[in-house]
């Protein structure tokens, strides 16, 4: 466990300096994306090793995709890279693109998140997010304006989109939370 909550996102908060004087972004979105991969990992780390693949008997009530906490981390790398990183471009680079919404349960089947290493997976994500960001360095107030429309959404901005995934992370931080708050709940003892 030690590994996980040492890894190597460090080098990410040093990134959201330049990017946030560079960049049209704000200051506060873009010092929340780079710290994300930190609390990822401080947050995964609060899993006893035999809880990281439990799941409630009911997920009524979670605040993110219903993801053990292993599948959580997956679910992070995998929107960013293949998710939110494609949008970015798209958005960028095409006019008024449809950016698709990825099928969650088909990644976490067809992927095997239940057998990765959530090490490696905590790397890949801090990797992608670092990635990220220095696309993130140089947006002007220009490309802010930029129109998508997101599958589930509808209409966006370039702006918008930058902020849905911020909202994405912070899903994840509270899913992380929930799950753990079910599973310590259902290791009491009956009354």
């Amino acid at each position: 466990m030690t590994a996980i909550a040492n890894s190597p996102v460090s080098t990410v908060s040093s990134s959201s300096d330049s990017a946030a004087s560079a960049s049209a972004i704000d200051a506060v979105t873009l010092a929340a994306l780079a710290a994300f991969p930190d609390q990822l990992a401080a947050h995964f780390a609060l899993f006893p090793v035999e809880a990281r693949h439990w799941a409630p008997a009911s997920w009524a009530g979670v605040p993110s995709e219903p993801l053990t906490a292993l599948e959580q981390l997956c679910h992070c790398r995998d929107i960013e890279i293949d998710g939110y990183q494609q949008r970015i471009r798209r958005t960028l680079a095409e006019d008024d693109p449809l950016l698709p919404s990825l099928d969650t349960d088909a990644l976490v089947r067809e992927r095997r998140y239940g057998e990765d290493d959530p090490a490696a997976a905590l790397a890949a994500f801090a990797r992608a997010r670092r990635e990220t960001l220095a696309m993130l360095a140089a947006i002007t107030p220009e490309q802010l304006t930029r129109r998508a429309r997101f599958e589930g959404y509808g209409p966006l901005s370039f702006k918008s989109l930058i902020h849905y995934l911020c909202s994405h992370d912070q899903q994840h931080l509270a899913g992380l939370q929930w799950v753990l708050g079910q599973y310590e709940a259902s290791r009491l003892e009956p009354r």
